[in-house]
């Protein structure tokens, strides 16, 4: 019974064998998947691949990277999609500072706008965060984003940085990179995230785990991610792959 809580099953490396991807997924136990839209592209998308499967979900919002894109009327649009009943978040939204196709400061106004419309809409947010850890709690605290909470996608920071986003009502996930094996600090905090707020994705077709790093990552290999969370902590994989999408269906409202 595991969750992908974030993918990207619509990308263009998945368009000759989208269908075959899933039912990998499926055959590799995972039950659920969470699909991210985050531009005006991949959004349309993912909510077409959302109503195609019950056990697809998926999230609107706007990428940082894509921020300097955002036209008037496209919060708008975002806020109407929200309606829909397979939409179950908005993101993912934040900021990113490796790459800068948009400016810091177009990035942080766009931030800001998708953390008060979730406020508005009462729906947490998946957050994108490159390079860009202290201005992330900085925003986040000040748009009082603990009314909401959401997720740390693909978590990256210190355990310090983790307490102060668990203090906000964030859960923190964990893709493939915690799998390698230089990975010391992801699995640092791995080790001390409260089981209550632990959760798994892949980031699909993107950071691709052990031992299919430099491949395309797809959701079945969730179960990788899996099954390192299960070592660092000690457990099994079932207990593992139960917690993780408990912890999804309740944060995200999934059935």
């Amino acid at each position: 019974m595991l969750t992908d809580s974030h993918t990207h099953l619509n990308a263009e490396q998945f368009n000759e064998d989208q269908d075959e991807v899933i039912q990998r997924a499926l055959d590799a136990g995972v039950t659920r998947m969470v699909n991210v839209g985050f531009n005006r592209e991949t959004i349309p998308s993912s909510i077409a691949l959302a109503e195609r499967y019950d056990f697809i979900y998926t999230t609107v919002g706007w990428h940082p990277v894509d921020a300097i894109d955002m036209m008037p009327g496209d919060l708008e649009w975002i806020e109407e999609l929200c309606k829909h009943e397979k939409v179950v978040a908005i993101g993912e939204i934040g900021l990113d500072y490796y790459w800068d196709k948009s400016p810091k400061d177009v990035q942080q106004r766009v931030f800001r706008e998708q953390i008060r419309l979730a406020r508005k809409l009462s729906l947490p947010i998946v957050i994108h965060n490159r390079d860009a850890h202290q201005d992330i709690l900085h925003i986040l605290k000040e748009e009082k984003a603990e009314e909401v909470g959401g997720i740390m996608h693909c978590f990256s920071g210190s355990w310090e940085t983790a307490k102060q986003c668990l203090d906000m009502n964030f859960h923190i996930s964990f893709g493939g990179p915690v799998t390698f094996k230089n990975a010391k600090q992801p699995k640092e905090v791995l080790a001390q995230v409260p089981l209550d707020r632990l959760l798994i994705e892949t980031d699909a077709p993107y950071l691709t785990p052990h031992p299919f790093r430099g491949k395309r990552n797809e959701s079945a290999y969730v179960r990788l991610v899996a099954e390192t969370a299960a070592e660092i902590r000690g457990m099994t994989l079932e207990e593992i792959a139960e917690i993780t999408t408990n912890n999804t269906i309740r944060l995200l409202g999934l059935k």
